[in-house]
């Protein structure tokens, strides 16, 4: 049996620059409204983060991305050239670092959701 996640809802104040701003930042295409109320953020051809403008209050998620080294580099080069504060840890200070062991880092967006960046998984044992 194969399962994969096709897409999820983030929620956000504004869908349209909330996707927007990810969508630049990880270098992936996007569009300001996809089917019904959201704005789509392809991350893969088999990822699409549908973004949704909501007044209610909603919980803040956690996304990991795991990229090639060279895409890691880019990314990370739009998070500084944006001025977005980063750090080397899920709930450390802001140290504009990369995590010395994990080699990831993590940044919040205005809604508050978490992303994170790696180039080796660390959330599973290596097969």
């Amino acid at each position: 049996m194969k399962v994969e996640l096709d897409h999820a809802i983030v929620p956000a104040r504004d869908k349209v620059a909330a996707a927007r701003l990810l969508a630049e930042l990880l270098g992936v295409p996007w569009a300001p409204s996809g089917l019904g109320p959201f704005a789509p953020v392809y991350v893969n051809d088999g990822l699409t983060l549908d973004f949704i403008t909501t007044d209610e209050a909603f919980p803040i998620y956690h996304f990991c991305f795991r990229v090639e080294a060279a895409d890691f580099e880019a990314i990370l080069g739009r998070i500084k050239a944006a001025g977005i504060a980063f750090r080397s840890d899920v709930r450390g200070p802001v140290d504009m670092q990369v995590h010395p062991q994990y080699g990831n880092v993590y940044w919040n967006e205005p809604d508050g959701h978490q992303w994170e960046m790696l180039t080796v998984s660390y959330a599973r044992p290596a097969a």
